[in-house]
Formats: C-alpha cells, sequence, structure tokens
C-alpha cells in the first residue's frame, strides 16, 4: 500500500507540473498577440515599486515545491481532491486567459543596483500577461489551505505557509507583477476550487484517472 501511495504522489505531482505549464505557455502562445486588458485601479498605482520583494517573488517556488510534495502524501482521497481542484483551477485559468487577456503598466527600471538588476531580469523572463487571475497567488493560496486545521502538520509551519502565501501576494504588487485585483482572483479561485475539490464527487473522476495511469505505467508482481 505504501509503494501504490507513492506512485499515486509521482503522478500526481507531475501531472500538476506539466498541466500547469501547458496552460501558462499555451495561453500565451494563443492569445499573446491579441490585445490585453489593463484592469489597473487608482490604488494600484499608490503602491509602492519596491525591487527587493522580487526575493519573494521568485523564492516561493522552493515553498510551492515543498507543500505540494506535502500534499501529495496525504491518503488517496486527500490527493485526489486537492490535485482535482488543482486542475479545475488551471482549465478556469485558460479559459480566462483566452477570453478576456489582460495586462498592466510595468515601471521604468534604472538599471543600477543589485535589485533593479534582479527585476530587469524577471520582466524578461516573465511576460506582462496571463495576469487575471494571478497563478502565483493561486498555486500559494492553494499551499496554506491544504493544510490549514490539518492537526498532521505542526502548527507553526500551518501559520508559515499562511503567512508566506499572503507575503507571496503581497510581492506580486511590490514588484508590479500584477494588480489587486489579479491578487483576489487568484485567493477566491482557490478557495472555490478547493472546495468543489472537497465536497463534490468530482474527485473520483481523477481518482479513477489515477487508477488508469497507475496499471499502465506500473505493474505489480505477482507471487
Amino acid at each position: 500500500m505504501f509503494k501504490i501511495f507513492k506512485r499515486y504522489s509521482l503522478i500526481s505531482l507531475i501531472f500538476a507540473f506539466s498541466f500547469n505549464m501547458i496552460v501558462y505557455i499555451g495561453s500565451r502562445m494563443i492569445a499573446g498577440d491579441w490585445h490585453h486588458y489593463n484592469i489597473e485601479s487608482s490604488f494600484d498605482v499608490r503602491i509602492p515599486f519596491w525591487p527587493p520583494s522580487s526575493i519573494i517573488y521568485l523564492g516561493c517556488y522552493l515553498f510551492w515545491a515543498i507543500n505540494y510534495i506535502l500534499i501529495s502524501r496525504q491518503e488517496k482521497k486527500e490527493i485526489c481532491q486537492f490535485f482535482s481542484a488543482d486542475f479545475i483551477s488551471r482549465v478556469i485559468c485558460f479559459v480566462i486567459y483566452i477570453l478576456f487577456p489582460t495586462t498592466n503598466t510595468r515601471p521604468e527600471i534604472n538599471p543600477d543596483g543589485f535589485w533593479n538588476q534582479i527585476m530587469i531580469f524577471l520582466y524578461s523572463v516573465d511576460a506582462a500577461d496571463n495576469l487575471f487571475p494571478s497563478i502565483h497567488c493561486l498555486v500559494s493560496w492553494f499551499c496554506y489551505i491544504a493544510l490549514r486545521g490539518k492537526k498532521q502538520y505542526p502548527l507553526w509551519y500551518r501559520g508559515f505557509s499562511c503567512v508566506m502565501a499572503l507575503l507571496v501576494c503581497l510581492s506580486t504588487l511590490l514588484t508590479k507583477q500584477h494588480v489587486i485585483i489579479d491578487v483576489v482572483g487568484g485567493i477566491v479561485l482557490a478557495e472555490v476550487c478547493y472546495y468543489i475539490g472537497k465536497h463534490t464527487s468530482i474527485w473520483k473522476i481523477y481518482e479513477r484517472i489515477l487508477d488508469k495511469i497507475n496499471a499502465k505505467i506500473f505493474t505489480e508482481k505477482r507471487e
């Protein structure tokens, strides 16, 4: 049983990562040259640009990796519930990125200074599109709510996950990578999809798919 559990974990992680890349890159390939809407508010304009916050924006990938691995080590039902929610969220993101592509106004950056160089690099590898909802905020909030209230994880780490998720959301604003509505959209989408994954039978479809993949790839030794 432990070996099968590990297999489900691996399959779920690989599929989640692969599908996320398909959504992010695929939507950019399709709608990259289309008209993009700027939904910046007057309040967004007042938020300061603070390049050092890029350390959180970039460093959160380690946070995601650790928490997704922790989540994938849960019971099979919980794995299916979470990763079905994760899948649904990306489908919704893809649809929105195609039907309502958004952009924002990025500041001009003086090339002097270490943090300014980091921001120039960040802007060069991450175009100002696929903004609403923010996948950074979506994934970070998933990392928190999937551990929320679960006593098998230390209270301090659950608290840390909440704080880290909030800091990531804040960093998306301080780096001018996103605007407020992008952040709200990412958090709300995570909560809604997680509720669907936990309280509907959709996760059973995901479980059946996992079973077929597991049976196809892995073969149990017969005595």
